[in-house]
């Protein structure tokens, strides 16, 4: 499945998007409102060259609010907005005239596009105290980076004020740029994270990764990243190519069953030395879900007991003898309140302690690859779990009735699989039985 930019960046979900950074940001801007369904407004806070002006189909120069009185009747196709010329740029908007774009992108729902920064078209930058001008009513920012500066010198031919961004990398001026340095930069709270909006969607663009080396950077990146911000997209804007969009992805563990067919709680079950529950949300952990989620219901308070010590919140649900479907929604529920921004949730069965953490990767590096709405495992031919669901699904999964998962919504969306050759996965406990065999397979 080949991404869009729109669709990496969840512009069904954001339409007051701020772009700043270097390195394909006027790329990346003007090919996502070619992505839109028209009409759409672009305008900057920064000084644009004069050269992108050819980019829209409609050039405005608007010094004050009454240069938009007849806004109306210029919409088509992307509208670009902006001061006057100056020498080969062109003057940012002023704020009275950047509110009324935005109420009137607000009145007519029209998606709205704001250039934040400038960098004189290097691949990488430092901020200076004043950048970015992002506005407080943006509901995503993008911030984008080059690749094309990777082991570069630090110096102001690769490196708009290379300076400012030593400092923030820690990177000696002249020295070569590596990725643990450019991290370093992004996550500083000096760079142009210190005026992103607060409750804004914050994603940065590892662009300019045109070769398997510099993908493979980017992806060591993404993981470092994602401590500061909601997703990390690995791109070639100049071929319009998404390699991947990394996000946070959550565990919820179904825990809150009665286990009546099994005749004793699964969830406390041995599973070399230690209870099913406490192996399942290790390896949780272990694969970077965050925030892992367990949903407790019958035998709430002995499975609490064992899991004080690790970083797992415990989700209640009162309707646990409704079924298993009451479990998803208190899930889906607890990552709203958690980790509002996650990309996708992997629902864990707790009786099958035999999950690796392998397999739990495997699902987020699919969904990162191609952010389908549903990966499955399928082994010989069949479906298997654990199952990881898109942030989209969420909706549907809120709607389930009775003791049914998330295959309820399989026939509404495209299910991606993934295949794997461990037949253990095929394996859960719903009988002493099934206990015996999980075992018997452990020890072959």
């Amino acid at each position: 499945m080949s991404l869009t930019l729109a669709q990496a960046l969840r512009v069904d979900e954001s339409n007051r998007i701020a772009f700043v950074g270097s390195g394909g940001k006027t790329t990346a801007m003007f090919q996502l409102a070619r992505q839109i369904t028209p009409p759409i407004i672009i305008t900057a806070t920064s000084h644009l060259g004069t050269w992108q002006t050819s980019l829209a189909d409609t050039h405005i120069i608007a010094n004050s609010p009454k240069a938009l009185a007849h806004l109306d009747e210029s919409l088509s196709g992307i509208v670009l907005i902006t001061g006057e010329a100056d020498d080969n740029r062109m003057k940012p908007v002023g704020d009275s005239v950047l509110d009324s774009i935005h109420r009137f992108c607000l009145d007519l729902a029209i998606p709205m596009l704001i250039e934040a920064d400038g960098s004189r078209q290097k691949p990488l930058k430092g901020w200076a105290d004043h950048e970015p001008a992002i506005p407080d009513f943006a509901d995503q920012v993008v911030q984008v980076t080059g690749l094309s500066g990777l082991r570069k010198p630090l110096t102001d031919e690769f490196v708009h004020r290379p300076e400012i961004f030593s400092k923030l990398s820690e990177i000696q001026l002249n020295d070569p740029i590596e990725a643990e340095g450019i991290v370093k930069a992004l996550l500083h709270p000096d760079s142009a994270r210190k005026n992103f909006p607060h409750g804004a969607r914050h994603t940065v663009m590892l662009n300019q990764a045109g070769t398997p080396e510099l993908q493979a950077s980017a992806r060591g990146m993404a993981q470092s990243l994602l401590e500061g911000f909601d997703s990390v997209i690995i791109s070639e804007l100049e071929k319009e190519r998404i390699y991947a969009v990394h996000e946070h992805v959550a565990g919820v563990i179904l825990a809150a069953g009665e286990s009546s067919r099994y005749g004793e709680p699964k969830q406390l079950l041995d599973w070399h030395g230690e209870p099913f529950v406490r192996a399942v949300a290790k390896k949780a952990l272990e694969a970077g879900l965050s925030p892992v989620l367990l949903i407790v219901g019958a035998h709430k308070d002995d499975v609490v007991t064992v899991m004080n010590d690790l970083d797992i919140r415990m989700v209640e649900n009162p309707n646990w003898k409704e079924g298993q479907s009451t479990s998803i929604k208190a899930g889906i529920k607890a990552i709203h309140s958690e980790k509002p921004n996650v990309g996708a949730a992997v629902f864990l069965l707790v009786d099958q302690p035999q999950i690796t953490t392998s397999i739990l990767q495997g699902l987020i590096e699919k969904h990162a690859e191609g952010r389908y709405p549903i990966v499955a495992p399928m082994v010989i031919d069949r479906r298997a779990n654990p199952i990881l669901f898109d942030r989209r699904t969420f909706p549907d999964l809120r709607t389930i009735e009775g003791d049914v998962g998330g295959r309820a919504i399989f026939h509404k969306y495209q299910v991606e699989y993934l295949p794997w050759h461990d037949d253990r996965l095929l394996l859960d406990v719903d009988t002493p039985e099934h206990y015996q065999r999980l075992l018997a397979d452990e020890s072959l």
